[in-house]
């Protein structure tokens, strides 16, 4: 049985009142920012004693979105990849949210090794370290040392959190449920299928036999790359809470002091850390959505090490297909073809101008075309070309919003450890790859079997849709659906309108005729239908005035 969103709200009705005080707390901080009122404004604060009259409103979403959890600090992370939908400089304040929080109790993650593995702590390792590495809002990690003396870390999912994600996330999805009912404005964003995928996504990344996977599968895909390091997973001491990696010996990405003071040559570092990744989008299609430098270790010998692989990107071969060509025809500077890609990979609204995307969609590579590649920033270039893909509505799919969002990230930590590292450079071998396996017999091959499959897949449906069709016909059954879109304003303004000119006219004749009663020798009736008439003309002529000039050609 469907339960209505409101019925879910109810159901949660004291975790909802929490969400809605500290919303509120937040919200609130505009209504007095302009009050000149230091002992008001100094008690609006928050949590970590910040005035809130003095932050952004980016600022204050990140900042509630902290306060309110686990599920929500996801969702704020979530919505950082999508810069097509909340905007750049919402995705970029979203991309600081931290999943630091407090270390739980060390008894809690015994209890759970005992339950999952069958065994405590000090038997399934010659040593377990009390004191957490890391606390994340999701889990805790460990420092540990096999029987058999391998050194590595144990991430441990957080007791209970899996009961708090099931409430937050049934009261995210029935709020978005009422907003995609409700709000006109925010339906072409389609809230539902946003939050189902987000609900998909933690589920994923509460479950580590999902990062296992990830990681043995990259360790496959860079099994002969020698400058790459993927840990080692030990499958007999992991569970869906528990999963027990190699630790590597390297310095972390973002202790930039080491890594200089380390004597190891930064630039190689980077391009090799960039060349990764590129090989992941396109040569693999599987790729480490969270290139940020807290991710990547400088291992002995300038080998890029990488942890954390919960977050994962996938993009399937007709989609790669569209990006390359996308990719191929900025490098050509077409930008006829450039709009042709961006409609086929986004979903436009129906009032779409496309002469106009066109125009900027061409302004925008002028910035770009016949500069070395070596000062071009990737990463400034797609949040241009997000930020327009945003002004004309048009939603990417989630694959790609997250694959232009790594590419983002991966330019700024490129340059972080080497600012002389261009990615716009190391990508242009790859673009040259890609037009000889767009040309490829293989490739040639596969996109004919495809083109096949939907030729066969149309004219095995054809017939039977047409028979339907004519059958529909021949009953009287067919029936078309019209949906005009704002016919009813129009449709009431020539109601009003006639209806004015009728009492207009009708009042005209009452007071010609001197009909009964009589004030001062006028019709009472008729000068109150004049009044009538100039009240109701007036009030058409204000709501043509708003809507725009008579004269107006737009």
């Amino acid at each position: 049985m469907k339960i209505e969103p409101l019925a879910r709200l109810e159901r949660h009705a004291k975790r909802l009142g929490e969400i809605a005080a500290v919303l509120g707390k937040y919200g609130l901080a505009d209504l007095f920012g302009g009050f000149d009122y230091p002992w008001l404004n100094n008690r609006l604060r928050s949590a970590d004693g910040q005035v809130l009259s003095d932050l952004t409103t980016p600022a204050r979403v990140r900042m509630a979105m902290t306060e309110l959890g686990t599920t929500f600090i996801k969702l704020g992370q979530m919505l950082s990849t999508r810069p097509d939908l909340v905007g750049a400089e919402m995705a970029a304040e979203l991309a600081e949210l931290q999943s630091n929080v407090p270390a739980e109790p060390v008894e809690s993650a015994r209890a759970i090794l005992l339950e999952d593995l069958g065994q405590p702590a000090e038997e399934l390792f010659a040593e377990f370290d009390d004191t957490p590495l890391a606390a994340a809002s999701i889990a805790q990690v460990y420092k540990a040392r096999l029987h058999t003396g391998e050194h590595v870390v144990v991430k441990i999912r957080r007791g209970g959190i899996e009961a708090k994600s099931t409430t937050d996330l049934e009261i995210v999805q029935a709020m978005a449920e009422l907003l995609e009912k409700h709000s006109p404005a925010l339906r072409p964003y389609q809230p539902v299928a946003i939050v189902r995928q987000f609900r998909k996504a933690l589920l994923r990344e509460m479950d580590f036999t999902y990062e296992k996977r990830n990681i043995e599968e990259f360790t496959r895909n860079f099994a002969d790359e020698p400058n790459v390091r993927i840990p080692a997973v030990y499958a007999d001491l992991c569970s869906s809470q528990i999963i027990t990696m190699e630790r590597l010996q390297g310095l972390p990405g973002t202790d930039i002091g080491a890594l200089r003071a380390s004597g190891e040559n930064l630039a190689e570092f980077a391009r090799r850390g960039a060349n990764m990744y590129l090989e992941m989008v396109f040569r693999d299609g599987f790729y480490h959505a969270d290139p940020h430098p807290g991710n990547l270790m400088l291992l002995p010998g300038c080998v890029v090490g990488v942890i954390d692989c919960g977050q994962v990107g996938r993009i399937d071969d007709e989609l790669r297909d569209e990006v390359e060509a996308l990719l191929l025809a900025i490098v050509e500077n077409d930008s006829t073809q450039v709009t042709e890609q961006v409609l086929r990979l986004g979903a436009v609204p129906p009032d779409f101008n496309r002469e106009r995307l066109r125009a900027d969609l061409d302004e925008f590579m002028a910035d770009f075309v016949g500069h070395p590649l070596s000062d071009i920033n990737v990463g400034h270039a797609l949040t241009s070309l997000i930020e327009i893909i945003r002004r004309y509505h048009i939603t990417l799919p989630p694959p790609l919003a997250v694959l232009l969002k790594t590419l983002i990230v991966l330019e700024g930590t490129s340059r972080r450890f080497s600012p002389e590292v261009s990615l716009a450079e190391l990508m242009q071998p790859f673009c040259q790859r890609m037009v000889l396996r767009r040309l490829s017999p293989t490739r040639l091959v596969r996109r004919a079997r495809r083109t096949y499959r939907d030729w066969d897949r149309l004219l095995s449906a054809l017939p039977r849709d047409l028979t339907d069709l004519l059958a529909r016909f021949r009953d009287g059954t067919l029936t078309v659906h019209l949906d005009h879109r704002h016919l009813d304003p129009i449709i009431n303004r020539l109601v009003l309108g006639v209806l004015t000119a009728a009492i207009f006219l009708g009042s005209s004749q009452l007071w010609s005729s001197g009909a009964q009663p009589l004030l001062w020798g006028v019709s009472v009736f008729g000068a109150l239908g004049y009044m009538i008439s100039l009240y109701l003309g007036w009030r058409l002529l204000r709501a043509i005035r708003k809507s725009g000039n008579i004269d107006s050609r737009d």
